[in-house]
């Protein structure tokens, strides 16, 4: 079942200034995908599409069941439910310790606080953060805070799991880390799809790769 369709998409922010141009695609349910390029290739502005934080600018784009070449705030606050999300700068709310961070969507959907506190304790063993989770951002490494950002983005048991660039500011170590959470993610039947400017090594999965290049996306096979 296709997850996320792309036909005849054009992303750009005026008529001059195209990102991409007129590329077809789609990633089905479950599937491991990985999206390189160059920088200024378009990656993050991709990536950023598919959870409607920029429109097509042409052809349609369609999204777990949303088009969004038609964007509604009702419709994109609704697709955004199903979306985790995970930031190369971990986007963590500095005044909060780690627990409360990665309660964040579970606090916005109205979970109750048992629940909350359940699934936040299961997380927090699933990145091995069990012994900061009552540190501050500010007081974890740049890998640690990472793993928390992971762990936020899979609080609410979202379908698709997006990540920009969540290893570009990580030594090799963290690194190694990070992808292996997503691949456990990917396990439970996840689709995941990774920008990245660097495809990881040791990959012993089946995943697909899209590389942009000259406002086209090619797919390596």
């Amino acid at each position: 079942m296709a997850l996320i369709t792309a036909k005849n998409l054009t992303l750009a922010y005026n008529k001059r200034e195209q990102i991409l141009s007129h590329i077809d695609f789609e990633i089905q349910e479950g599937e491991l995908v990985f999206i390189t390029g160059m920088s200024g290739s378009g990656k993050s502005t991709l990536l950023k599409s598919f959870y409607g934080a920029i429109a097509p600018f042409e052809g349609s784009l369609i999204v777990s069941g949303a088009d969004l070449s038609r964007p509604k705030k009702s419709m994109i606050n609704t697709l955004r439910r199903n979306l985790g999300i995970v930031f190369q700068d971990y986007k963590l709310i500095k005044e909060w310790d780690i627990e409360k961070n990665i309660a964040l969507p579970m606090i916005i959907a109205g979970y109750s606080k048992d629940v909350v506190r359940r699934q936040v304790d299961k997380l927090l063993a699933h990145v091995r953060l069990t012994h900061r989770k009552d540190r501050y951002p500010a007081e974890l490494s740049g890998g640690e805070q990472q793993r928390a950002g992971v762990a936020r983005a899979l609080a609410h048991n979202p379908n698709i799991i997006l990540a920009d660039e969540p290893t570009g500011n990580l030594d090799d170590y963290s690194t190694e880390l990070v992808m292996e959470l997503f691949l456990k993610v990917n396990a439970l039947g996840k689709t995941v799809i990774i920008v990245t400017h660097r495809m990881p090594g040791n990959i012993n999965v089946a995943y697909r790769h899209f590389h942009l290049e000259s406002r086209g996306m090619h797919e390596y096979t």
